[in-house]
C-alpha cells in the first residue's frame, strides 16, 4: 500500500467519524455549548459591561445585589442595571461570570495538555522497554491511583501553596496515570506487529518506533480521554477555588465565586446559583462530547458508519 493510498484511507476515516459525532443529538449539543464557551472566552473583554475587578460605588449599585435585573422580566429601573446582580464586594456578577469562563477553559485545557504529555511519554516507554521500566513506572501510577484524585490534589497544594498556577500542577499530576495507562495499552497491543517488527529490523531509533509508528495507534483513546479529562478538571479546580486552594480573590473563578459567596445562599441565592450553573453546563459539555467521541471512534462501529 502506498502512501497516497493510507493518506486517503486515513481521510475517509476521519469523514465517517465525523459523520457518526453528529449523528448524535447529544454530542451535537456538547460541541455547540463549548463552540459558545470558547467565543465568551475570546471576547469577554468586549461583550462584558463592566471590569471583572472593578469596585463599584454607589447606593444604587449595593440595592441591585439583592434585586439582579434580568432582562426577559424588564428592569426595575430605567437606568441599564447589572444583569445577575453584584456580588458581596460590589462588583458586578455578569462580568465575572463572562471573566470566568476564560479561566476554566484555560485550567481545563493546560492541565490536559500537561498531563498527556508527560502521561505519554511514561506510558510509551514502560510499554515499550517493559522489565524494570515498566514495573517502576507503572508502581508509581498505581501509588497515584490509590488515592482520590481530588484528595491527592488538595494536599498536593497544601505543601506547594495556595494559588492557581499550583493547583494547575497538581490537577495535572493526579490525571498523569489515566494517560500513561493508555498509552501503555496502544503500546503494549502494538508493539510486537509485523511493520514494527520491520521498522526495528531497518535501523529504526527508539523515538522513530515510538512516535511515528506506535503512538498514531494511541490517538483514539487519548482524544476521548483527554475531553473527558477536561471536564474533570474543570471540576476538581473549582472544588479547589471553593476551599482557598485554587484561584485566590479577588480573580474571577466560578468556584472562588461559589465560595465566597457560599454565605449568602438563602439571602441573595443568584450569588451561588449561576456560578454552580456555569460549571454544571461546562462539565455537561465536554462530557456529552467525549462520549460522542468514544462512539464515534469506535473501530467496533466502524462498519455500521
Amino acid at each position: 500500500m502506498d502512501a497516497e493510498s493510507i493518506s486517503l484511507e486515513s481521510v475517509s476515516l476521519w469523514r465517517i467519524t465525523w459523520r457518526r459525532l453528529f449523528r448524535r443529538k447529544s454530542s451535537i449539543v456538547g460541541l455547540i455549548i463549548i463552540l459558545i464557551l470558547i467565543f465568551i472566552a475570546l471576547t469577554a473583554q468586549w461583550i462584558a459591561p463592566y471590569d471583572p475587578l472593578q469596585v463599584l460605588i454607589g447606593l444604587e449599585d449595593v440595592k441591585m445585589r439583592e434585586a439582579p435585573c434580568v432582562h426577559l422580566f424588564g428592569c426595575p429601573t430605567e437606568k441599564p442595571q447589572h444583569i445577575l446582580g453584584i456580588d458581596g464586594n460590589v462588583r458586578d456578577q455578569f462580568s465575572r461570570l463572562l471573566y470566568g469562563t476564560r479561566l476554566s477553559l484555560m485550567v481545563g485545557f493546560s492541565t490536559v495538555t500537561f498531563s498527556i504529555a508527560v502521561g505519554t511519554v511514561l506510558g510509551a516507554l514502560s510499554g515499550y522497554l517493559g522489565g524494570w521500566v515498566d514495573n517502576t513506572i507503572m508502581r508509581v501510577m498505581d501509588v497515584l491511583l490509590a488515592f482520590p484524585s481530588l484528595l491527592l490534589a488538595i494536599a498536593i497544594v497544601t505543601v506547594l501553596g495556595p494559588g492557581l498556577i499550583n493547583a494547575l500542577l497538581a490537577i495535572g499530576i493526579v490525571s498523569i496515570p489515566a494517560y500513561a495507562r493508555v498509552v501503555r495499552a496502544s503500546v503494549l497491543s502494538v508493539r510486537e506487529m509485523d511493520y514494527v517488527s520491520a521498522t526495528r529490523a531497518l535501523g529504526g531509533n527508539l523515538f522513530e518506533i515510538l512516535f511515528q509508528r506506535i503512538m498514531p495507534n494511541a490517538l483514539t483513546p487519548l482524544i476521548v480521554q483527554g475531553t473527558l479529562g477536561i471536564a474533570t478538571a474543570i471540576l476538581d479546580a473549582a472544588a479547589l477555588s471553593f476551599l482557598g486552594l485554587g484561584a485566590q480573590p479577588p480573580t474571577p473563578e466560578w468556584g472562588s465565586m461559589l465560595g465566597s459567596e457560599r454565605n449568602q445562599v438563602f439571602t441573595a441565592p443568584h450569588l451561588v446559583f449561576f456560578p454552580g450553573l456555569a460549571i454544571m453546563i461546562t462539565v455537561l459539555a465536554f462530557n456529552l462530547l467525549g462520549d460522542g467521541l468514544r462512539d464515534a471512534l469506535d473501530p467496533r462501529l466502524a462498519q455500521g458508519g
